[in-house]
């Protein structure tokens, strides 16, 4: 992490012991939107009064370099924000901050914090810089964030661990614009990083219609994956939305929600091991026609699911921070 001291006010000439840059004439100058050195641009800056700046500051990353932010109001969520939406990309987070708490926050915000904070050259300001410096290089030398894409989707095996009654609660079916195929459907679990796949409605009945355009998704509190690799809950999405569907071979395509139909039913509650080990769990309406994948590909009723039976999943390493994928450690249970 860099630390900059920001001298517009005149009150440094040359760069403090320990910091990595100045905002003062012959150094770094904010034009406008922009974050100039000499006749260059260095990168773009932003001033986050509302939501409004928050998206205008998120629209730049992965086009600049630098994205220095500065707040009407400090607050953590919007450092959060642009530090999930950055990972991955080109653009590192620079904060303009005025408070010594404000300093710890966004060095450390998601395990990760900014790529530089920007201070004055008030004593409490400058102690607190060059400590959060001191803790990020020796968090660095303990530890190293594993950084891969969590995006591309693959199956694994989940065994089964437990079936339980799981209550009554709301059951989301969503249906498509577009007809799904034999063992096709949505991944889903109640955590971040493990799920199930749930078959859609393809499978005929002797006691109900085919719907080849649904997914029994269960309750709203679970995830699924969009188009774009992130993921959302349930309970978030909407007509319009785009959901990335997979079939048992793996292959994945887009399809778009045409509806959201909710009602109460009574659900089981089944819990899995995945192959790294980590326990997921997953609420589903308890009726024949919802469907989980067996290890063979067929789809099997989750009112047939029982302890040791396997059945395809994904697992996901990382986190997620609303849905965006981060280099960081979250437990759920």
């Amino acid at each position: 992490m860099e630390i900059w001291i920001d001298c517009r006010s005149g009150e440094e000439k040359s760069l403090p012991e320990g910091f990595d840059r100045m905002l003062s004439e012959g150094h770094l100058t904010i034009n406008g939107n922009k974050i100039m050195q000499g006749g260059s641009i260095f990168g773009a800056y932003c001033r986050i009064k509302d939501n409004s700046g928050q998206d205008e500051a998120k629209a730049l990353i992965g086009s600049v370099s630098w994205l220095l932010v500065s707040f009407n109001d400090w607050s953590m969520i919007p450092i959060e924000n642009l530090i999930a939406a950055a990972e991955g990309t080109p653009t590192r987070i620079a904060a303009l901050l005025t408070e010594p708490h404000q300093v710890q926050g966004a060095a450390f915000a998601l395990e990760q914090g900014v790529d530089a904070v920007v201070v004055d050259s008030q004593p409490a300001m400058v102690d607190a810089a060059l400590i959060a410096k001191a803790l990020r290089l020796e968090r660095q030398e303990h530890f190293e964030p594993d950084r891969k894409s969590t995006q591309e989707l693959s199956l694994s095996l989940l065994e089964i661990t437990g079936v339980e009654e799981g209550g009554v609660g709301d059951r989301y079916c969503i249906d498509f614009t577009s007809l799904l195929g034999k063992g096709e459907g949505m991944l889903i679990g109640s955590n971040a990083t493990s799920f199930m796949l749930v078959h859609g409605e393809t499978i005929s009945s002797d006691f109900v219609p085919v719907r080849p355009f649904r997914v029994n998704a269960g309750t709203p509190q679970s995830y699924t994956f969009m188009a774009d690799g992130t993921t959302k809950y349930i309970s978030e999405l909407s007509s319009g939305d785009t959901i990335s569907v997979i079939n048992d071979a793996g292959t994945t395509r887009t399809l778009t929600i045409g509806r959201i139909k909710i009602e109460r039913r009574p659900m089981l509650l089944f819990r899995w091991m995945d192959e790294n080990h980590k326990e997921g769990h997953m609420f589903l309406q308890q009726a024949e026609t919802v469907r989980a994948v067996g290890a063979n590909g067929n789809p099997v009723s989750v009112t047939r699911l029982k302890i040791g039976d396997q059945i395809l999943g994904c697992v996901d390493n990382g986190a997620r921070h609303i849905g965006a994928a981060i280099s960081s450690t979250v437990n759920e249970r």
